[in-house]
């Protein structure tokens, strides 16, 4: 993960400045992403279940408090990559794990392309006009490292499981 061939230091300063305007709502912001996220696939909702429990519907699944809990958790691993924009190699393992995580509950590695989608759709929604053509690339690229490192997850199972 060469974060520094990546994204240019202009780039860095966008991500940065666009995520402290969204950090201190990180609860609303991270509903928009996921709504918009049901939207596009509704067939990832039966990946959320707790307690055994499947959600109904997208609306009932965005108002549990442990769906509500699984939104802070995505909203802190995408300030924990903002926050090592010079470094994002030492996330490298956790990512990786991360990724473990998620193709074991079911996640599938084509529906993070979708997630990607919503997370700029969430972008575009809450920056309103200081979301930019150069803001977009910018986290584009940073999202493609950060589904990049958990990837190797699903390329680090041993064949079988």
């Amino acid at each position: 993960m060469e974060s520094g061939t990546l994204l240019s230091g202009g780039q860095r300063a966008l991500i940065r400045e666009s995520w402290q305007r969204l950090s201190g709502s990180p609860v609303q912001h991270g509903l928009v992403l996921f709504t918009r996220l049901f939207d596009l696939d509704p067939e990832l909702l039966p990946l959320f279940q707790y307690n055994c429990k499947q959600f109904a519907s997208p609306q009932e699944c965005l108002s549990a408090p442990e769906f509500l809990d699984h939104i802070r958790k995505v909203m802190l691993v995408i300030d924990a990559a903002v926050s090592h924009l010079e470094n994002l190699s030492c996330l490298e393992e956790y990512l990786c794990n991360l990724g473990k995580k998620h193709q074991a509950v079911g996640v599938k590695v084509e529906s993070f392309s979708t997630v990607g989608e919503s997370l700029l759709y969430m972008l575009e929604k809450c920056l309103g006009a200081a979301f930019s053509p150069d803001v977009r690339e910018a986290w584009s690229k940073l999202y493609g490292a950060v589904v990049k490192a958990m990837r190797r997850g699903w390329d680090t199972l041993p064949e079988g499981d």
